[in-house]
């Protein structure tokens, strides 16, 4: 290897980066120049989320532009798209409508349209600094509005919304000063807090979501494994059946809620 990546290696390992060797290929890879590398590793020392240094971060094998201040998207997350493209590709609908609510980067919305060719994507998050990142990675293939929640999207897609994925805050308050430095120093906290239990913005979003979902529509939710029973009780006093998807290899749990019983067909058939 070049002295360069000795060089950033032992800075890196020197701040405590558990990961070092691969940081440093990252970092040495995205550099243009050498102020910028330097620069690059100054701020990774400094506690910068990797992410934010490089600009960009993977995700269902797409690489997502962040910045600093927005919301990293989780490796676990991707497990709430493949339920999320499942489900779409099961509708009876030749053109889904599908629907990123509390978008961040708009991460969830943009792995959706790129597994599903055609499909009409709408996305909304309360930050503008987020809002601004999603539209450049959500692009021609959806819209992106800023606002709270269901506020700002479009009154014609009430009961036309065939997948709304919600990657919804919910770390309990009083946990978020236990998070890592990188998540609670660097992210913004209405990404993270999910009020006193964790599940406030859940159940405003669950309150809401029959009157937008289409007859056979589905909403998909992560929680924590210790929430899952109570967010399951909150799906089912607006009438949403749910169901819980688990991946241990991800440390990812997903509730779904399905409205009534809108035409499916297997995804296998799906043209």
């Amino acid at each position: 290897m070049p002295p360069s990546y000795v060089h950033v290696v032992t800075a890196l390992r020197s701040a405590g980066c558990v990961f070092a060797e691969d940081e440093a290929r990252l970092i040495l890879d995205t550099a243009r120049t050498p102020a910028e590398l330097a620069a690059m590793v100054d701020r990774r020392a400094a506690g910068l989320p990797l992410e934010h240094v490089l600009g960009w971060a993977e995700f269902s094998g797409l690489r997502i532009a962040v910045e600093p201040g927005v919301f990293v998207p989780r490796r676990r997350t991707e497990f709430l798209v493949a339920q999320a493209v499942a489900l779409a590709r099961a509708l009876a609908s030749e053109v889904p409508v599908v629907v990123d609510l509390c978008c961040g980067s708009g991460a969830v919305g943009a792995a959706l349209v790129a597994s599903l060719p055609g499909a009409e994507l709408h996305a909304a998050d309360i930050d503008p600094v987020a809002v601004e990142c999603a539209r450049r990675n959500v692009g021609e293939r959806g819209r992106v509005y800023e606002g709270d929640l269901f506020g700002p999207l479009p009154r014609g897609l009430r009961g036309r919304v065939g997948v709304l994925a919600a990657n919804v805050p919910y770390v309990p308050s009083g946990e978020v000063g236990l998070l890592p430095p990188e998540a609670r120093d660097h992210e913004p906290l209405v990404a993270l807090d999910g009020g006193g239990d964790g599940l406030d913005v859940l159940r405003r979003v669950v309150a809401e979501a029959p009157g937008w979902l289409a007859p056979g529509g589905s909403l998909l939710v992560e929680t924590s494994e210790r929430q899952v029973g109570l967010a399951v009780e909150i799906f089912a006093a607006v009438g949403l059946g749910a169901r819980v998807e688990t991946s241990e290899e991800l440390h990812a749990n997903v509730v779904i809620g399905r409205r009534g019983n809108g035409p499916l067909r297997s995804a296998g058939t799906r043209r």
